[in-house]
């Protein structure tokens, strides 16, 4: 009877510990998608603006004709390089790499559809962040309880000319690409630890 009595004690005592135990166990908070969303975002819109890299091809180059954003002010004798000036409406919407006004046209050959030169909006803006998935439990060193999910980095082409957003939609431009957040929970809240 005594050990009886021992027993249901000790397993009294076991079931109220592990009772406690449980209590005292709290898990993470829910990372929504919103939530991540608006902490990518703070972290994008924390950063200077900068504007948007294009690849201008051969397409490119006649839409920035008509678009009058540059003209053609020197023809080479293989007709088919050449030198096209930036006009004032250029000068508005596009930089070229190492503060030129003149974009030197220097394909392989006439047929050569590849050819390219790169130009940078003048307008500045954020990122923007979108599309925010696959939420899931993330091991980090140095982090005791982390989350990590996946989403869509974009150019952000507000206040950009329509001509030259035309030019940014032409094949070789890439306007967006996928990343993942890495968050750490601090302090009962969550926060942005890492972008890759």
């Amino acid at each position: 009877m005594k050990n009886a009595v021992k027993l249901l004690s000790l397993g009294a005592v076991a079931l109220l510990s592990v009772g406690v135990f449980l209590a005292g166990c709290k898990s993470a908070p829910d990372l929504a998608q919103a939530d991540a969303l608006k902490l990518i975002q703070a972290k994008y819109d924390q950063v200077d603006p900068a504007g948007t890299t294009i690849t201008v091809d051969d397409l490119g180059m006649r839409q920035g004709v008509t678009a009058k954003y540059w003209d053609r002010t020197t023809v080479y004798p293989n007709k088919f390089w050449a030198d096209f000036t930036l006009t004032a409406d250029g000068k508005k919407a596009v930089k070229l790499p190492g503060g030129s006004n003149v974009i030197q046209w220097r394909p392989e050959s006439a047929t050569d559809k590849n050819y390219s030169v790169t130009v940078v909006t003048v307008v500045a803006n954020h990122l923007k962040a979108h599309d925010v998935t696959n939420i899931q439990d993330e091991v980090l060193s140095g982090v005791t309880t982390a989350k990590s999910a996946t989403f869509t980095e974009a150019a952000n082409l507000d206040g950009v000319p329509n001509a030259l957003q035309n030019i940014a939609h032409n094949p070789g431009n890439k306007l967006s690409s996928k990343r993942q957040a890495d968050f750490s929970l601090e302090d009962g809240a969550w926060k942005l630890h890492s972008i890759e």
